[in-house]
């Protein structure tokens, strides 16, 4: 992997950590470096971008102090995504709505374009991108 596309990508992490990008705006920086997928691993405090050319890009990043129950509340989850689709809610407080909805990460499939999030007991909620 090249320096320019992992300087891309850790920026970008930063960038959306700190809450100073939308999700639309940091999807489209990741496909510009062929970024197809990435993985955000709550428990592990880290997310992983997955390349077009097989090439793996893992960025740890401190995650909000939440602890994720062990019950799965899928209509918290869209409440969070519904409020980072509006921009009313941006990366940071996502996070901790994820996360006490008992979230334990997500899969951002672009190509596909869905996400994937994931429930301690193998609950799983996809979320397509919206349509536009």
């Amino acid at each position: 992997m090249n320096q320019n596309t992992k300087d891309v990508i850790e920026k970008c992490a930063h960038q959306s950590h700190a809450g100073l990008l939308t999700f639309p705006e940091a999807l489209g920086r990741l496909v510009e470096v062929g970024v197809e997928s990435y993985f955000a691993d709550y428990r592990n405090q880290s997310t992983t971008y997955y390349l077009s050319g097989n090439e793996v890009c893992a960025v740890s990043m401190e995650m909000p102090l939440v602890e994720i129950p062990n019950s799965f509340n899928k209509d918290g989850i869209v409440s969070a995504i519904r409020g980072a689709q509006s921009d009313v809610v941006r990366y940071p407080e996502f996070l901790k709505l994820t996360m006490a909805a008992g979230c334990i990460g997500y899969i951002v499939w672009i190509a596909g374009r869905h996400v994937s999030y994931f429930g301690r007991q193998g609950e799983v909620h996809i979320e397509h991108f919206p349509q536009g």
